[in-house]
């Protein structure tokens, strides 16, 4: 994809407003953190959500980035890596029991209490760096985080080949979360708004439905909404069958209103889904599992991330990349 360039910054930060800061402070790495420079980095639903005033959060944006490491243990300096998201404790009741991603005091990246990666360098906790293999490119490696993601979805609920399943949402996380169930084999389908992330589902082989020629039949075994909006959790309920499981992706800016009484009555199961296994998606990218490349639409420089969130939240384009270093 052309890549533009135009004088550099050092982040890209949200306070009340989007802004470029030209001297915004470098962090400074704890003992056990990591500092990375960032080669490149993805905008997500997540990071525009938070525009709107989802978590409240203030600071720099962004949590999906491949970068090199410049300063940290032997182990660690001058590889390329990516990161996990939740920065942890170790020590809380949620930690002990193998669920840290639920630790009572975490700081999410660029989400919640810890900047994040649209910057010319982050620091990072060691324990979330996994090195970025050979294989795989800067371009692809910015989706490690979100195909993590998708792959929760099978980890939570195992799907089989007589599975009739259901995304809602054409969106980023809605294309990798399909591409992921299209590996399993079940009797998938994508319904949407979207003709043109539709026609790339089309392309890889996945039935699409446009929402406006929907039918609601309460006949899926499983339905995961990735809509980002409450009108695809209703739309979800509507498809899924009673006792059926719906997963849900989306997270949404407070002040939705939802009914949740078909929940009740059709005894439903709601699976909340977040962050998933890294080294799922790293060996789905580096066996070619999955394609990412034909997702990104455009890469534009750091120096330009006020435009570039214009774009990602424009449908026409899929997925935007800011380059930060180069």
């Amino acid at each position: 994809m052309p890549t533009e360039k135009a004088t550099q910054v050092n982040a890209l930060v949200f306070n009340q407003t989007l802004r470029l800061d030209a001297k915004y402070p470098d962090p400074s790495p704890r003992e056990d953190e990591a500092l990375i420079e960032v080669h490149l980095a993805g905008i997500c639903a997540t990071d525009i959500e938070i525009t709107k005033g989802y978590m409240s959060y203030e600071g720099v944006l962004g949590h999906e980035f491949v970068g090199t490491v410049v300063r940290g243990s032997r182990r660690w300096r001058g590889r390329r890596v990516t990161a996990e998201i939740n920065c942890v404790c170790g020590k809380c009741d949620m930690c002990q029991q193998g669920l840290a991603n639920h630790c009572r005091k975490r700081s999410v990246i660029g989400i919640s209490g810890r900047d994040g990666c649209f910057a010319q360098f982050i620091a990072v906790p060691e324990r979330n760096l996994h090195e970025v293999p050979g294989a795989i490119s800067d371009e692809q490696a910015v989706f490690i985080e979100p195909l993590a993601a998708a792959y929760q979805v099978v980890k939570q609920c195992p799907i089989e080949k007589r599975t009739r399943v259901a995304v809602i949402g054409s969106g980023r996380l809605a294309l990798l979360v399909a591409q992921v169930l299209r590996t399993t084999g079940c009797r998938l389908e994508v319904v949407g708004r979207n003709e043109h992330t539709l026609d790339f589902c089309e392309k890889k082989g996945i039935q699409t439905i446009s929402l406006s020629d929907l039918v609601p039949r309460a006949d899926r075994d499983v339905v995961v909404d990735c809509s980002g909006n409450p009108d695809g959790f209703e739309t979800a309920m509507r498809l899924v069958r009673p006792r059926g499981t719906l997963v849900l992706k989306s997270t949404c800016a407070a002040g939705t209103r939802i009914n949740l009484a078909p929940v009740a009555v059709n005894e439903i199961t709601v699976l909340g889904s977040r962050c998933g296994p890294f080294p799922d998606a790293i060996g789905a990218l580096a066996r070619r599992d999955i394609d990412v490349e034909s997702m990104v639409s455009r890469q534009l420089p750091l120096a330009r991330g006020v435009e570039a969130f214009e774009l990602a939240s424009d449908p026409r384009y899929i997925k935007i990349l800011l380059k930060v270093k180069g």
